[in-house]
């Protein structure tokens, strides 16, 4: 099975296409959260990660249920150092425990040894002292390809070698975009030249359920290049953000199924772990994130049903 089966899989068993972003903002995260880490351990970076880690445990126990995976951002656990890295290590710990799969958006390339580090540190395992190993427990990774096919080689073949899978950014749900993906070379757009890239490197990486190791991260604002895209690349999974926060919607994200129901997994990060900010859902952050996370995955499934493109 590759990563793609996995995720199928799983997107079966919780009969939901959503992933849930774990972007822990710290003057977001409950106080009851951080007031207790502080008395504790002070104003230090030791209460950061105790912070962060009871709150990313809060929010995975409320919508394990309902969600296949989870996506913590590695930006938001690098800037507070190793106590930060820390957090992300233990948080994808306590997720791979509760049955959900990681994806981990770190956005990482280079080429030759360095690209081959990354895939290993990231998804594989890099070696030290002799045959001792690291084994990464995330289950994919974020990758920018504007290096080419040099920087993404390492990471297709880790991607072989450990079941693991990855998600190449081609049109992102930013609004400027356009400024470089939306370029045209020979009359074609930047962004359909790189789905043609995405679409061949996955060749050598399909499961057995049809679908690439190698996916494309389409955001959920561009539904119409996202039609597009779904075109060249038939057998890659896409990672869609920009839904909630960042205005897409259930109607948005159809463009990126195919027709048997599959091939997008949607994600949503501030919209579920900080709705209990929200006047629409409970003040307790566990409970608000389960109402969001629920209501979320409802209204996409809807959304499939109603254009018959529902897989179960």
């Amino acid at each position: 099975m590759n990563f793609a089966d996995r995720l199928m899989d799983k997107i079966d068993e919780k009969q939901s296409h959503v992933c849930v972003g774990l972007d822990p903002r710290l003057n977001q995260i409950p106080t009851e959260i951080t007031d207790k880490a502080v008395v504790e351990y002070g104003t230090t970076l030791e209460a950061v990660y105790h912070s962060i880690l009871e709150f990313n445990k809060g929010i995975i126990d409320a919508i394990a249920d309902y969600a296949p995976a989870v996506k913590p951002q590695m930006a938001f656990y690098e800037q507070y150092g190793h106590w930060g890295v820390k957090a992300f290590e233990d948080t994808v710990a306590y997720a791979k425990k509760a049955g959900l799969l990681v994806i981990n958006d770190a956005k990482r390339n280079d080429i030759g040894s360095t690209a081959q580090a990354y895939a290993d540190g990231h998804l594989g395992s890099p070696k030290f002292w002799g045959d001792q190993k690291l084994e990464s427990n995330s289950d994919s990774l974020t990758v920018t390809p504007y290096l080419g096919s040099d920087g993404i080689n390492p990471f297709v073949e880790t991607c072989r070698d450990y079941d693991k899978g990855i998600f190449v950014l081609v049109k992102t749900s930013n609004p400027s975009s356009h400024e470089l993906q939306d370029l045209e070379s020979g009359g074609v757009k930047i962004y359909e030249q790189m789905a043609q890239l995405v679409s061949k490197w996955g060749e050598e990486v399909v499961g057995t359920r049809g679908y690439s190791a190698v996916g494309a991260v389409v955001g959920a604002t561009y539904p119409e290049e996202a039609a597009k895209l779904r075109d060249i690349m038939k057998k890659s999974y896409f990672l869609v953000p920009g839904y909630g926060a960042q205005g897409g919607t259930a109607e948005d994200v159809l463009a990126s199924f195919n027709d048997d129901g599959y091939g997008a997994i949607i994600n949503s990060s501030r919209g579920i772990i900080f709705a209990y900010q929200k006047e629409e859902y409970s003040n307790d952050y566990q409970e608000a994130a389960k109402e969001a996370v629920v209501e979320m995955k409802d209204n996409i499934n809807k959304a499939l049903t109603d254009a018959d493109k529902i897989s179960w």
